[in-house]
């Protein structure tokens, strides 16, 4: 019995974290690390306060990277089909890379906006990598593993860029470029070899599958284009939010981020679990009601301490909603089809993201910050209420997946 233990825990770990998978793990942290510090902490704050650009030019700019990752996300279930992963990879990480430097050295609003969108091409492929890889019987579970490493890489870039901002802009810049090459660098020891997942089938024949299967989660197409205009909203106007509503200094304002991601990702993986054996309705109607309050609230307080009071609240309803809501879609995703799903699914919520900075921008420039985040409160109270009336068998994909009833 003592020999044959650590031959079984060494299978246990190899079968978890593959060399490819741990590969394509840190490439994802790395990407995302330069997302959330460019659209959290770097176009707001060195778009405002160092190129002067009004809220409404920052929003364009936010909307313009996610534009960019929306197209992406269309294209790249077809380009799955037909290329490496490491070509698509470095491909977009590379246009990605470009598009970053050039925000570091233009002062013209329109470059900076193209920019943006060029930095948001490199996005997709390798969070899509990672999907196609979630195994069908833990979706919760591993869904919580992914957004952890996703939410670690999302919350520490501006959590960082905010004290550097502190230093000077130029050494921010400079951080995200360096950390926009290591993830460029990594992509090139990906194997050839390596391809997505999937088995083929004719594009159309694809489409039609899709089609069907959005036709039978019409109930929640609502919700995949609200909660991100929602969130959206928030992006170009936080920062400022934070520091001209709540009082925070940069780095106080990277201690409500790590307090609210911590929180996040801390429950990820419990909450996945959850969700996995008790269903994902309750997790999602619970989730997104906390989310939409504790905004609203924040609009009211004048306190540090409940500042970030709020801000752990936030962070467990993000945990809650995230595993269920994906692990949710993933039922809807075509058997051999995860790139092409997930493409367009995430083409979908895209919507959202793609319009909601441009409007917070503007609602910002007309009714001012708080506005904002009292609107994007208020919608996610909706999407609460509105899946609160759904039916349950809604929100276990029997019909997609063909899960039998719980």
């Amino acid at each position: 019995m003592l020999q044959r233990r650590p031959r079984v825990r060494s299978v246990r770990v190899k079968s978890l974290f593959s060399p490819e998978m741990s590969l394509f793990a840190v490439i994802l942290y790395l990407v995302e690390f330069g997302r959330g510090a460019a659209l959290i902490s770097f176009i707001p704050i060195y778009g405002k306060n160092a190129l002067g650009l009004n809220l409404d030019v920052i929003g364009l700019a936010v909307a313009a990277h996610y534009l960019t990752d929306t197209v992406v996300k269309l294209a790249i279930g077809y380009l799955m089909n037909r290329l490496s992963v490491r070509t698509i990879v470095v491909g977009a990480l590379l246009l990605s890379m470009a598009g970053m430097l050039l925000m570091g050295f233009t002062p013209v609003p329109w470059i900076f906006i193209a920019a943006s969108g060029l930095f948001g091409i490199g996005i997709s492929p390798i969070w899509i990598v990672c999907l196609t890889r979630v195994r069908e019987n833990r979706r919760g579970t591993q869904m919580g593993v992914l957004y952890t490493i996703w939410l670690v890489g999302l919350g520490s870039g501006p959590a960082v860029t905010n004290f550097t901002l502190e230093i000077g802009a130029e050494l921010t810049f400079w951080i995200m470029a360096a950390v926009s090459a290591a993830a460029l660098l990594l992509s090139l020891f990906i194997p050839r070899e390596v391809h997505a997942e999937m088995d083929y089938v004719p594009f159309r024949r694809q489409l039609a599958m899709l089609g069907d299967r959005l036709k039978e989660m019409n109930l929640l197409l609502p919700g995949m284009v609200l909660q991100t205009l929602a969130a959206g909203m928030l992006v170009p106007i936080l920062p400022s939010f934070a520091e001209d509503y709540l009082g925070l200094s940069h780095p106080q304002y990277s201690l409500l981020l790590l307090i609210g991601g911590g929180c996040t990702a801390a429950g990820l993986i419990p909450m996945g679990r959850l969700s996995d054996n008790l269903g994902k309705k309750w997790f999602l109607v619970t989730g997104f009601c906390l989310f939409g309050l504790a905004l609203c609230a924040l609009t009211g307080i004048s306190t540090l301490g409940l500042s970030f009071a709020w801000a752990l609240v936030l962070g467990v309803a993000y945990a809650a909603v995230l595993p269920a809501w994906n692990a949710l879609l993933a039922a809807y995703v075509p058997p051999g089809q995860q790139g092409l799903g997930w493409g367009v699914f995430s083409t979908v919520e895209g919507i959202g993201g793609l319009i909601g900075p441009g409007i917070g921008g503007i609602l910002a420039e007309a009714f001012g910050e708080p506005s904002v985040v009292r609107f994007a409160g208020f919608i996610f109270i909706a999407i609460s209420l509105m899946y609160m009336i759904f039916p349950f068998r809604t929100f276990r994909g029997e019909g997609a997946a063909g899960d039998t009833a719980r």
